[in-house]
């Protein structure tokens, strides 16, 4: 139950931190918190990348392959952010939210660890049918691709980003309505899977014999 929580928690510091920093693009400039908030978006990065780690630690998922390659798209876009931030965005007196924004290219850098939010958020969609993270699969790496790519103005992307925004908290607040146990999952999953193959042959025959029986 406490895994359960904590995953839970990942998903809503990562969603608050995010919708934080998202904020700058709406908000006017002589808007009293803008200000501040500019002044610490790598700070609120850093808090959602955290968040977003915790969860995809904890995250349920029976095929461990899945696990373990969204793990890996989270650290290779956390180390992606650090050289980002220390090669490129430092030396030029930026923080690296905004170098990213000014420089549609280094996406290539950070777009592992918003693959690895579009993993997780398509898991719980698939799962559990919830729309907003259906919608969020392809919003999220649409405005990633379209300000990459340049194909897409300011004013889609500001629009696309409130709809993310939006959504994001929506689908981090629903979690708290759902019973742990979807959470939580079928443990003898991975007890079988534990099994050695002659166990696993053992059993399976064994179950048939049952069902017969």
């Amino acid at each position: 139950m406490q895994q359960v929580i904590s995953y839970r928690s990942g998903l809503v510091t990562a969603a608050t931190s995010f919708v934080i920093a998202a904020s700058t693009a709406v908000l006017p400039d002589d808007f009293p918190l803008s200000g501040l908030i500019k002044q610490n978006l790598d700070f609120f990065y850093v808090l959602g990348a955290g968040g977003l780690g915790l969860s995809l630690l904890l995250i349920h998922i029976y095929v461990t392959e899945i696990k373990r390659t969204l793990q890996a798209l989270w650290a290779l876009g956390i180390f992606g952010s650090l050289a980002t931030y220390f090669s490129l965005a430092q030396p030029a007196g930026e923080n690296l939210v905004q170098y990213v924004i000014d420089n549609p290219t280094a996406v290539w850098f950070v777009g592992p660890l918003f693959a690895a939010l579009t993993g997780l958020v398509f898991k719980e969609g698939l799962c559990y049918g919830k729309l907003e993270a259906g919608i969020l699969t392809f919003i999220i790496p649409s405005v990633l691709l379209g300000h990459l790519t340049g194909i897409m103005d300011d004013a889609v992307k500001v629009t696309l980003l409130g709809v993310w925004t939006a959504l994001f908290v929506i689908f981090a607040g629903r979690k708290f309505s759902q019973p742990i146990k979807d959470d939580i999952g079928d443990k003898s999953v991975f007890t079988f899977k534990a099994l050695s193959e002659d166990q696993k042959k053992a059993l399976v025959e064994k179950l048939e014999q049952q069902k017969f029986s």
